[in-house]
């Protein structure tokens, strides 16, 4: 069954609206740590204020050669920085500090700046698997952390920078071709490894978990409220990373088809996600009835009945939100509108592959 163009297009803009572009600064604006440091102007780069930025930035980094998370990288480093933050992939950790030393390299031509680019370039690749994965730190420390980790986004991005170094893209073309060489076959080993880890349901291919055994690719629990299941949210970035490779096989296209079949069948329809006041004055959400609504898509799906699941700290399954503690319903995105975009993205991708 296909969702029709018009509740796609309305979860679209809801989506899209929620994930705009950072703005783009004047030269020499100061600029605070986050992906907006990505989308300047040419001649920010070479600014006094990315400068600075990028000398507090190589300055976190790690003896390994990562960098840590949810650390504010344009500050010199605190006293009471906390060790076991570093060498991460979560939540943009090395990834977007490699991005932005690119940047840096490239405008400004600074051996220090591609020193640790290329040091923490080493690092990524030293990190993947033999099995062409990548664990949430490195050096691993144990537990979930060591899983193949889709979670947020994080092999996704991995894969996404070394395609562009491999490829000699803008802002990666003083790369060596050794280096180039290093980072095509990652990726051609990381796309392998994402091929086999989808989840089967007897014949069919579906999606992925946010995190599968290292060893074995079988989905795995991460946190208490995050259980092995079918992501309805770090899939979407998994197919768009297989959707932007040049000259996808067969067997590529065939987990894209897949898994946008799964999307639309898995969508919860004729219900709204709601943020209201409770009876204790606290803010809460709930899933109402919502005749027309546009489709959402629940963050985990059972792995045999695709059924939603809403999980809190207990790890007890619930099939309703508002079954789990309200501090989880708050702090924790269970259900979205993230695959709406991409099913759209699917269909032009469709079509571009048929006018070849």
């Amino acid at each position: 069954m296909v969702i029709s163009h018009s509740w796609l297009a309305a979860a679209a803009v809801a989506a899209l609206s929620s994930t705009a572009a950072p703005p783009v600064q004047a030269a020499d604006t100061p600029v605070v740590w986050s992906a907006a440091v990505l989308a300047q102007a040419g001649d920010w780069y070479s600014s006094p204020s990315a400068r600075r930025i990028a000398d507090n930035v190589i300055s976190h980094q790690s003896r390994e050669g990562g960098w840590p998370k949810n650390t504010r990288l344009d500050e010199p480093v605190r006293a009471d920085a906390d060790p076991g933050l570093a060498n991460t992939f979560d939540n943009q950790a090395t990834t977007l500090p490699l991005a932005f030393l690119a940047r840096m390299t490239t405008a400004t031509g600074d051996a220090a700046y591609a020193t640790a680019f290329h040091r923490g370039l080493d690092y990524v690749l030293k990190a993947q698997y033999p099995n062409g994965g990548w664990p949430q730190y490195y050096p691993l420390r144990g537990g979930y952390h060591d899983h193949l980790t889709f979670n947020d986004d994080a092999m996704v991005r991995i894969l996404s920078l070394l395609k562009d170094v491999a490829a000699g893209r803008q802002p990666y073309e003083f790369v060596d071709a050794a280096q180039r060489a290093r980072a095509a076959l990652a990726v051609e080993r990381g796309v392998d490894v994402i091929l086999k880890a989808q989840v089967r349901q007897g014949d069919r291919l579906t999606v992925w978990c946010a995190q599968h055994d290292a060893v074995t690719l079988a989905p795995a629990w991460a946190r208490k409220f995050e259980p092995p299941s079918l992501s309805g949210s770090e899939s979407v970035g998994v197919v768009r990373l297989l959707m932007s490779l040049d000259n996808p096989s067969p067997e590529i296209i065939a987990a894209v088809d897949a898994a946008a079949r799964w999307f639309e069948a898995s969508a919860i329809r004729d219900t709204r996600l709601e943020t209201y006041t409770n009876a204790d004055g606290q803010p809460d959400r709930r899933l109402t009835s919502a005749a027309g609504a546009p489709p959402l898509w629940a963050r985990f799906y059972d792995l045999t009945t695709n059924a939603p699941i809403y999980m809190g700290r207990d790890s007890v399954r619930h099939v309703d939100l508002a079954d789990i503690e309200r501090e989880r319903r708050m702090g924790y995105a269970y259900v979205g509108v993230w695959p709406a975009p991409l099913l759209m993205e699917v269909e032009a991708w469709r079509d571009r592959r048929n006018r070849r």
